[in-house]
């Protein structure tokens, strides 16, 4: 793909992805992009690099816009393999002077990777400027958003914030700017995909989010521009990037219940049409998702999007069925707020994975409706009548809920509006 000049002498020279379908665990079905950036100024500095694996396609690009042997200043953003990969390729055809700017747990970090004993590397904190000649860099530093050495870049006389992964989507696209999705299914996909990538990444730190949002208004910046290091760049809606990001951060979600179950004989299975039933005759919207059918990820997404949760698991050995372990062990450490659960499943002999589902819960700390509902081998008239008015009950628990919170619809796209 060539370059692109996002604003007045500054360059994408990134690299489309259209190929992976694994992201460290994250299965990213339409692909990524990794951005970095090049600013031709008086001292011509180059923001990030690429993955390794396309460092061939990321060096073709620099020298495309300028000789690599004229580069002054390189930033350095996040020190994650996706980012910084090509580095020490980078490193090797531009002048042996050059000086590279990054955070000081940047800078430790970077010295796990390559052997920086011969590199110029000034560590920047937040409010540290370098003038580059008619654009000054403003460094904002962005702990644990989501690794604890990243931090953003602002190019003052640009108005352009290059934010890291904050505010990215792994979505590849011909398309480099948020302008170019021009209808409403592309605009849903969009949006959709930067819900997907906050909610398997950056769950865990929306307070940090939240803080960190009003400090860069508080800094008095203007942003008409938001370059992240993956997906589109967003040049007509930056404003709707920050204002989606804090909806989440403040854990909106819309008045939707999924139930996530798997099942071992089918009867946990059985259950989800009755409970089903019961919620959408409560005129809630419901998705069901069986784990071994669906990426763990997809799962994550649509947890995210629903206020209410069902999960549903059989007994295995008095525990919980391993597939639901380990959805449940991810979804604890992504430290979800906000959203209530229920769990149900089915048992032979003996129960144990309804009671293993209420214990997570209360580990995470939940709001949850009790009790559960366990049925033994197969479900009977009786047992559909039970799960039919628990789904009924809970999607009442879930309506009562939702209104703690400002965002009630079940319209998903903001951006089409």
């Amino acid at each position: 793909m060539n370059v692109i000049e996002i604003k007045p002498d500054i360059y994408w020279v990134g690299v489309v992805d259209w190929a992976v379908r694994d992201f460290h665990g994250y299965v990213t079905p339409s692909g990524t992009t990794y951005n970095n950036y090049l600013i031709l100024d008086e001292e011509i500095t180059l923001v990030d690099t690429v993955k390794h694996d396309f460092l061939d396609v990321g060096i073709a690009n620099i020298k495309s816009v300028v000789d690599p042997l004229k580069i002054k200043n390189i930033v350095i953003n996040h020190i994650e393999n996706d980012h910084m990969g090509a580095l020490d390729r980078v490193m090797e055809i531009v002048p042996r002077d050059v000086t590279i700017y990054t955070t000081k747990r940047a800078k430790d970090g970077m010295d796990r990777f390559f052997d920086i004993s011969k590199w110029n590397i000034i560590t920047v904190k937040t409010g540290d400027e370098v003038k580059t000649g008619k654009y000054t860099l403003k460094f904002i530093e962005t702990p644990m958003i989501h690794w604890p050495d990243s931090m953003m870049t602002y190019v003052q006389g640009a108005k352009l914030l290059m934010s890291q992964d904050a505010f990215g989507q792994h979505l590849a696209s011909a398309a480099r700017f948020d302008d170019e999705f021009i209808d409403c299914a592309s605009l849903t996909e969009l949006e959709d995909a930067t819900l997907d990538y906050y909610a398997n990444i950056l769950m865990p730190f929306g307070t940090l989010i939240k803080a960190k949002i009003a400090e860069i208004k508080k800094m008095g910046i203007e942003i008409d521009m938001i370059a992240p290091d993956h997906g589109v760049i967003w040049r007509k809606n930056p404003e709707l990037a920050m204002e989606m990001y804090l909806d989440m951060a403040n854990n909106q979600a819309n008045e939707r219940i999924v139930i996530i179950y798997d099942t071992m004989w089918n009867s946990t299975e059985q259950m989800t049409l009755p409970i089903m039933r019961g919620i959408r005759d409560e005129g809630v919207d419901c998705r069901v998702i069986k784990l071994r059918a669906t990426p763990m990820s997809v799962a994550i997404k649509e947890f995210w999007k629903s206020r209410g949760c069902l999960i549903g698991s059989p007994t295995l050995n008095n525990e919980v069925f391993p597939s639901i372990a380990e959805f449940m062990v991810h979804l604890l450490g992504l430290r979800p707020k906000e959203r209530l659960m229920a769990a149900f499943g089915s048992y032979g002999w003996g129960g144990g994975a309804v009671k293993w589902l209420y214990e997570m819960f209360n580990k995470m700390k939940m709001p949850v409706v009790e009790p559960g509902i366990g049925v033994q081998y197969r479900l009977k008239p009786d047992d559909e009548k039970k799960c039919y008015e628990f789904g009924r009950n809970f999607a009442q628990q879930v309506k009562e809920y939702q209104k703690k919170f400002s965002i009630v619809s079940t319209k998903l796209c903001k951006l089409c509006k």
